[in-house]
């Protein structure tokens, strides 16, 4: 699937704005996303929510004047065809910044921007993606055009095993809680695999042997059985929802009482409905305002969703609201690059390393205070921690803590 590169109507709307564009009044973007493939679950909302926002921005005023000039590719969630996409833009669109997607072709592509200059905001939060120098003993390679919203998955998880022991505290048990990593073996599961074991031993857990189950949604009562005789306490489930659903069903029917976390993509309003009663009282990482939340930034995201819904109507997920907090981040870069000399992919990327406590304007309460050094890409280490409870026919999600992770230096690019 392939979209237009500035949606037609929204054009004639913009232009009515800021005049007649030229070529020289563009900046161009790439968007790839995974409207279709094993990840599509999360990739859908998410994709809609960088769509909207790139037409909102266009519609009023683009970046300074200057309209984005966007191309959305789906590829699957499949990495040689990213890498491919990517070749194909540096040829042709010849993007000053990218808005990606997953762990794999992100982490592969990192040598590339960094050559080309390209500023990448992905949906992936790989720790590896933090460490813009390489000085780290932990970096696989220096990152230092890559940046992405929320904390990385290994922060996340972190702040997931933080509050399991807590929560063993409170509960009133003793001796070593058992922890468990499962998920796919692939890159995106696997990216927070040794930082989180490696915390959960510091904070007193026995981590048990991972348990691989399918990212694709499947039967898992083998995975579950297996489980449930490991006696684990905490399981930490690294897959995205979709796999997640079929997972906690399985588990359902084979009576498996373990407490499960899962991460940013893990679960959301749509995983609640179709898990019903087997997925209660699951604890994830949110990293935005949730769709009605009462804060100030709610007025802008819900003009942002009628950029695709006229009618106002529609629910957003929260994917879709990280979309837009993703999107607006680099629109604000943008600006910062501007006042620069011009809007490079070089200038985009100390347009970030300016932003200190940031939130978007308009976007207040919506998006996560962010901040980004010429040192240092985690843009948040502050964990929000959740957990939902289906109802029959709706569902609520609770706040249950908010954990702040240590920033401590070996952590970086880990």
């Amino acid at each position: 699937m392939r979209k237009s590169l500035i949606l037609g109507s929204l054009l004639l709307a913009s232009l009515a704005i800021v005049g007649v564009a030229t070529a020289a009044d563009t900046i161009p973007v790439g968007h790839l996303a995974a409207y279709t493939g094993p990840t599509s679950g999360v990739g859908i909302p998410y994709g809609n929510g960088i769509d909207d926002a790139l037409a909102y921005i266009n519609k009023h005023g683009g970046v300074n004047g200057k309209q984005i000039k966007f191309d959305t590719v789906d590829y699957s969630y499949n990495a040689p065809r990213a890498i491919a996409t990517y070749k194909k833009w540096m040829s042709s669109l010849k993007p000053v910044a990218i808005q990606g997607w997953g762990t794999a072709d992100t982490e592969a592509l990192v040598k590339f921007i960094a050559r080309d200059k390209i500023a990448y905001i992905s949906a992936s939060y790989s720790g590896h993606l933090t460490d813009p120098t390489g000085k780290s003993p932990k970096t696989k390679s220096p990152a230092p055009y890559n940046f992405f919203y929320g904390p990385s998955y290994s922060d996340a998880c972190r702040g997931l095993v933080q509050w399991a022991a807590e929560d063993w505290k409170a509960k009133g048990k003793s001796g070593k809680p058992k922890f468990i990593h499962m998920g796919d073996n692939h890159p995106y599961p696997n990216a927070p695999k040794a930082a989180c074991a490696e915390y959960a031993k510091e904070l007193g857990f026995e981590v048990l042997p991972s348990i691989v189950y399918s990212l694709k949604p499947a039967d898992a009562k083998a995975q579950c059985l297996s489980l449930k005789e490991s006696g684990a306490d905490y399981a930490y489930l690294a897959n995205t929802s979709s796999s997640n659903i079929s997972l906690l069903k399985s588990c359902g029917t084979v009576g498996v009482k373990t407490q499960f976390l899962t991460n940013i993509w893990g679960w959301d309003e749509n995983s609640i409905k179709a898990t019903g009663d087997a997925g209660d009282g699951i604890v994830w990482v949110v990293g935005a305002a949730a769709w009605g939340d009462d804060v100030p930034g709610m007025k802008t995201l819900k003009e942002i969703s009628k950029m695709s819904d006229p009618s106002g109507t529609k629910r957003r997920m929260l994917h879709y609201v990280r979309g837009v907090c993703a999107t607006f981040y680099m629109k604000e870069a943008m600006v910062k690059a501007e006042a620069m000399g011009g809007i490079t992919g070089e200038n985009i990327k100390k347009g970030f390393e300016q932003m200190k406590d940031f939130v978007p304007p308009g976007l207040e309460g919506v998006c996560t205070p962010s901040t980004w050094t010429a040192e240092d890409h985690r843009g948040t280490t502050l964990v929000n921690v959740y957990t939902s409870k289906y109802n029959g026919g709706d569902f609520k999600m609770t706040k249950l803590a908010t954990v702040e992770v240590p920033r401590r230096p070996e952590w970086l690019g880990w």
